[in-house]
């Protein structure tokens, strides 16, 4: 779901903004007394405001004050599920997490819609670099460094599912109890209204995942809900080290298993069909990388969880996933985003089903 790398992202192996998109621009003179109220610490100078083009959700901009970049966060415009998108809920998630975990420091949240059209908040920069669909030209890793890499970045998920929420102060955070059914009766309740004339059904899915459904975990902890390579930031120096984890709009208490099959339906192979391979959003496939098996054994190996029903994880983790490009895709429909990029979300819904009905054909739970 990521925009086609420009030639500065594909030199550098940093993660860089580029122009913002006519749809998306505002004056950022507009925030700028509200920020001077809530950073003490920020001094005036030249202002500029420039886009990541990555993420087909949220909103994710630079802005640069005084030489001091930052990044803001925004939700898109159009249609929107009850409860997503809610940035005030992120920047507090992110104001409690930030002194036990890697994620980057909240600086300021603004709820007045009438400076840009939306609700907002500000947060530090973690410099770094961002994996997208395809590695940088500048950037290369060996099988054994992209082996780490891997390993790096599931003990780092790990870490976040292992932390002691309780003593953080974070027990309030969600709801553990019925996490499971919650979220399958709220994608299945989204995927309804989000519907269009040219994707596939995904009612058998919906019944299949909902007659194996998995009893709540009796460990649950802290999830992310969209961890994947580019939500991460690794370090410009060893290119290995996880540094931050960014976008934190769906994090929550609930089953950690749940969390590692969304991220599973991320991981695309290199031995994957064609179809998933046209689909692929981060670079899993490379020499090195581990197999969605070789990942659920190093999570189960680490955390001393059972993963027993590995399949039906991971078919939640496709369906959410499907829910998630349909949102997009249906916004898109009735005009409501003008990116271009979108289009091709439809296919993204059919190829989900298509990799779902595969799995169940063969699932065992």
């Amino acid at each position: 779901m990521n925009a086609p790398k420009t030639e500065a992202s594909a030199a550098s192996p940093l993660d860089t903004a580029g122009a913002v998109r006519d749809e998306n621009a505002f004056d950022p003179a507009l925030i700028l007394p509200f920020l001077k109220s809530q950073i003490p610490d920020l001094v005036e100078g030249s202002v500029e405001l420039r886009q990541f083009p990555g993420g087909a959700s949220n909103l994710t901009y630079q802005l640069t004050i005084g030489g001091r970049e930052m990044i803001l966060r925004r939700p898109p415009a159009g249609t929107k599920a009850r409860g997503a998108h809610d940035m005030g809920r992120e920047f507090r998630v992110l104001q409690r997490l930030h002194p036990h975990f890697k994620c980057p420091k909240p600086l300021a949240y603004c709820e007045d819609t009438g400076l840009i059209g939306s609700d907002f908040y500000v947060m530090e920069k973690l410099a770094g670099i961002i994996l997208r669909r395809d590695l940088p030209s500048s950037l290369r890793y060996s099988p054994e460094r992209a082996r780490q890499l891997c390993l790096n970045l599931i003990d780092t998920q790990i870490a976040l599912h292992e932390l002691d929420y309780e003593a953080a102060g974070l027990a309030d955070m969600g709801k553990p109890a019925g996490y499971v059914a919650r979220q399958l009766s709220g994608w299945s309740e989204r995927w309804n209204k989000v519907l269009t004339d040219d994707i596939p059904s995904y009612d058998a899915i919906i019944a299949w995942l909902t007659s194996n459904q998995p009893a709540d975990s009796t460990r649950p902890g802290i999830i992310h809900n969209d961890y994947r390579y580019d939500n991460v930031v690794l370090s410009a120096d060893d290119q290995l080290s996880v540094i931050g984890v960014l976008d934190w709009e769906m994090a929550t208490l609930g089953d950690p298993l749940l969390d590692l099959g969304s991220s599973l339906a991320y991981w695309v192979e290199a031995g994957d069909p064609q179809e998933m391979q046209s689909i692929r959003m981060q670079p899993s496939n490379i020499p090195g990388m581990l197999s969605r098996a070789e990942i659920i054994d190093r999570y189960a190996e680490k955390t001393g969880r059972e993963v027993r029903n590995a399949d039906w994880y991971y078919v939640f983790g496709l369906f959410r996933l499907g829910v998630i490009a349909q949102q997009i895709y249906y916004r898109y429909k009735l005009g409501q985003s003008k990116n271009p990029k979108f289009a091709a979300f439809g296919l993204f819904v059919t190829v989900l089903a298509q990799v779902c009905e595969r799995v169940i054909n063969r699932a065992k739970v």
